[in-house]
């Protein structure tokens, strides 16, 4: 329950201001306690817009896109209890 004199969600957002600065990242099925960046792919050369081998980047994000989201899917799912009758 809300304490007296506060809203319901001040202590999560009091939380969440004590613990801002110290975010690192994205971790997956947790919150980041503040603004990160997305994670990005990055490249050995510098984008161009007459750049020959936009080929071979978009291969290589579509092969982290797919690899992300293959993590994801394959993540271990908790087992459930066992049901009570």
């Amino acid at each position: 329950m809300a304490q007296e004199g506060k809203g319901l969600y001040d202590h999560q957002y009091g939380r969440y201001f004590e613990q801002k600065e110290s975010g690192k990242g994205y971790e997956f099925q947790h919150q980041t306690a503040g603004n990160v960046p997305p994670p990005t792919v990055t490249f050995a050369q510098r984008l161009r817009w007459w750049t020959w081998g936009r080929w071979r980047r978009l291969e290589a994000i579509r092969a982290e896109r797919d690899q992300r989201l293959k993590d994801i899917v394959d993540m271990p799912k908790p087992k459930a209890p066992p049901a009570k009758w």
